[in-house]
């Protein structure tokens, strides 16, 4: 297989036993993110806690310096000046009631974050089926729960971020794009990991950052040393 022969070959740049300086590590992303469309550069942070128990959950948002690169499709839940504010704001799509049933039984799903004000959360947990599952469901925490839509429509085109526990206590979320270059990149990083480090729960016992890898989208995995975080 073509893909199958390129990886092998980008893999032998990355050394899979040795912990890399943040720095080294992301130019190694950069280095193996050739493929024929700009890749995508992830972080993905295990962390020692158990998502299970409520006080130690991990779950916030933070705005990317450089924000991801990709463009993203805001949907907002408001009516009167909330809905007028989002549309001005550059909101994709704004609606309310009448988006449920295309939601529900038409499965449309064209927009990658929903927002909405506090009174429109009755009508969006009648779609928890369907958005719970794709992690789309408003939350305070991410600030997508807000009366203030248009700010969070500001911060979400801007280069807003959730980042939140899957059930392996790991974080996966994009911090960039290749052609950003090792600097963007690195803003992007040490923004996200500084967040994440806030964040960390009174009740987790031990070592915080378990791991900490960065992959472009075609490309190895390359193990950070997260000790050379922490002291950031």
């Amino acid at each position: 297989m073509k893909k199958g022969k390129r990886f092998a070959e980008i893999a032998k740049l990355v050394d899979r036993t040795k912990l890399y300086d943040p720095e080294e590590a992301l130019s190694l992303a950069i280095e193996t993110g050739k493929a024929k469309f700009d890749e995508t550069v992830e972080a993905h942070i295990r962390l020692g806690v158990d998502s299970r128990h409520a006080d130690q959950q991990v779950r916030g948002a933070v705005v990317l310096p450089h924000g991801t690169g990709k463009k993203v499709r805001v949907l907002v839940f408001a009516k009167g000046d909330q809905a007028t504010e989002a549309e001005e704001a550059g909101a994709d799509f704004v609606g309310a009631e009448e988006l449920i049933p295309k939601i529900q039984n038409e499965g449309w799903l064209d927009f990658d974050v929903i927002v909405a004000t506090p009174n429109m959360m009755g009508v969006v947990g009648r779609l928890g089926r369907v958005l719970g599952p794709k992690g789309l469901m408003p939350n305070p925490k991410a600030g997508t729960v807000t009366m203030d839509v248009a700010k969070a429509v500001n911060d979400i085109k801007a280069g807003k971020i959730e980042y939140r526990l899957d059930k392996a206590n790991i974080i996966h979320v994009p911090i960039g794009k290749v052609s950003f270059g090792q600097e963007k990149l690195m803003d992007n990083f040490h923004t996200l990991m500084s967040a994440i480090i806030k964040a960390k729960p009174a009740a987790a016992k031990g070592k915080y950052l378990r791991s900490v890898n960065v992959a472009s989208t075609m490309g190895p995995g390359i193990k950070i040393n997260a000790g050379k975080i922490d002291d950031k």
